[in-house]
C-alpha cells in the first residue's frame, strides 16, 4: 500500500514536471529564436543553430532611420509620459489614502472600472477630440494620452502602496510645522520606494510595447516610436526579414531590461520602516 502511495506521487511529480517543462519552452523557444535569428545571416521562422556567426543584421538596422530615431521618439514619449503618471497617481492617491470620504469608494470603483476599458474603445472619440483641439500629430498630445491611460491602474496601485506607509509619521512632520505636500514628498514617497518603482516599471513597459495609440494619434514618420516603426520589417507579399527583425527586437528591449536592472534593488528591498515607528 505504501508503495503504491509512492508511486502515486512519483507520477503526480512527474508530470506537474513535464507540465513546467511545457510552459518554459513556451517561453524560452521564442526568446531563443530572436537570439539564434539575429546572429544568422540566413535566418528564417525555425529556431536552429545559425548557419554562421555574423553581426550584419545589427549592421542593417543601426541606422538613424530606422533604429535610434524611433527609439529616441520612444524614450521621449513613453518617459515623459511615465513621469506624468507616477506625478499625477501620488498626486491623486494621497487624498485617497490618507483622507476618508464616502465619495473615496465609488471613486475607487470607476478607477477600476476604467482600468478595464479596451483602448480601442475609445480611440475613436479621442482621435475626434485631438483634431478639434489640434494635438493630431504632437509628441506632447500622445504623452498626455499615453499618461491619461494609464492613470487608472497607476493611482489604484499607488494607493494600495501608500496605505501602507504609517500615518503617524506624517502627524509627527506635522507637529513640526510640515504641511502636507511635504510630508509627502519628504515621508510618504521616500518610505514606497519599491511602490513608486513598481508603477514607474509598469507604467513604462505598458506604453514602451503600445503600437495603437502612437499609430492613430502621430502622422509623421519621423516621429514614430519604434514600436510603429517595427512595423517596417514586414515587407509586401509576406517577405519579412527575420534577420533583423530579431536584431531589432533585441535592441528594442534594452531600454526596457536596463530600467527593470537599474531599479531592482528597490523592487526587492521592501518598505524602509524598521525603527520608524516606536511604541
Amino acid at each position: 500500500m505504501a508503495l503504491t502511495l509512492a508511486s502515486r506521487r512519483t507520477t503526480r511529480r512527474l508530470a506537474a514536471d513535464a507540465g513546467l517543462l511545457v510552459v518554459a519552452a513556451a517561453f524560452v523557444l521564442p526568446l531563443a529564436w530572436v537570439v539564434l535569428s539575429a546572429l544568422d545571416p540566413h535566418a528564417n521562422l525555425r529556431v536552429k543553430a545559425p548557419d554562421g556567426l555574423t553581426l550584419d543584421n545589427f549592421d542593417a538596422i543601426l541606422t538613424p532611420e530606422i533604429t535610434f530615431t524611433p527609439l529616441l521618439n520612444s524614450l521621449i514619449l513613453c518617459g515623459g509620459a511615465t513621469l506624468l503618471t507616477v506625478v499625477c497617481a501620488a498626486l491623486a492617491a494621497y487624498p485617497l489614502s490618507r483622507f476618508r470620504s464616502r465619495f473615496n469608494r465609488p471613486f475607487l470603483l470607476t478607477i477600476l472600472f476604467a482600468t478595464s476599458l479596451p483602448i480601442t474603445a475609445i480611440m475613436v472619440p479621442v482621435y475626434a477630440l485631438f483634431v478639434q483641439v489640434d494635438l493630431i500629430d504632437t509628441m506632447h498630445g500622445t504623452i498626455f494620452f499615453f499618461a491619461a491611460s494609464q492613470l487608472p491602474f497607476a493611482i489604484w496601485l499607488m494607493k494600495n502602496f501608500m496605505d501602507g506607509v504609517p500615518r503617524e509619521l506624517e502627524e509627527a512632520a506635522w507637529t513640526d510645522g510640515a504641511s502636507a505636500p511635504q510630508s509627502l514628498i519628504r515621508i510618504v514617497l521616500p518610505l514606497m520606494g519599491p511602490g513608486v518603482a513598481v508603477v514607474t516599471v509598469f507604467s513604462f513597459v505598458m506604453m514602451w510595447g503600445n503600437f495603437f495609440v502612437p499609430f492613430m494619434l502621430l502622422l509623421t514618420p519621423d516621429q514614430m516610436p519604434a514600436s510603429v516603426s517595427i512595423n517596417d520589417f514586414f515587407g509586401n507579399r509576406g517577405m519579412v526579414a527575420y534577420g533583423q527583425l530579431a536584431a531589432f527586437s533585441i535592441v528594442y528591449s534594452t531600454p526596457v531590461i536596463l530600467l527593470y536592472v537599474l531599479i531592482a534593488r528597490r523592487l526587492g528591498g521592501g518598505f524602509a520602516l524598521g525603527g520608524a515607528v516606536k511604541g
